[in-house]
């Protein structure tokens, strides 16, 4: 059975620095790019930034340079390492492959306020 199980997530101030981890089961990690996305208040899920199997990483432009994407493919585990938080990065974040699979984690909510 495909399961994601996000964490890490919390309240924290402009300007700080979280730390994402994701597990992955049921599916062919070693063999899968894998991704993190995020869903704001009233807006669609977009993806974050991507792991390839090899390290290769991209990331979104509203992240680019303050975040950082790794896996363990040993664990079946992606983090998500992003700093100079800003109030838009309000979210519930998700981990998943890329592209993504229909069936979702439930995610970890990241809220950046003062």
């Amino acid at each position: 059975q495909v399961q994601f199980v996000e964490s890490g997530g919390g309240l924290v101030q402009p300007g700080g620095t979280l730390r994402l981890s994701c597990s992955a089961s049921g599916i062919s990690f070693t063999m899968r790019r894998m991704g993190w996305y995020r869903q704001a208040p009233g807006k669609s899920r977009v993806v974050v930034a991507t792991v390839e199997v090899g390290g290769a990483v991209d990331y979104a432009d509203f992240v680019r340079g303050r975040a950082v994407i790794s896996r363990d493919n040993f664990k079946g585990t992606v983090s998500l390492e992003m700093n100079h938080l800003r109030p838009e990065d309000t979210a519930i974040y998700y981990c998943n492959q890329s592209p993504p699979l229909g069936r979702w984690g439930q995610g970890t909510q990241v809220t950046v306020s003062s």
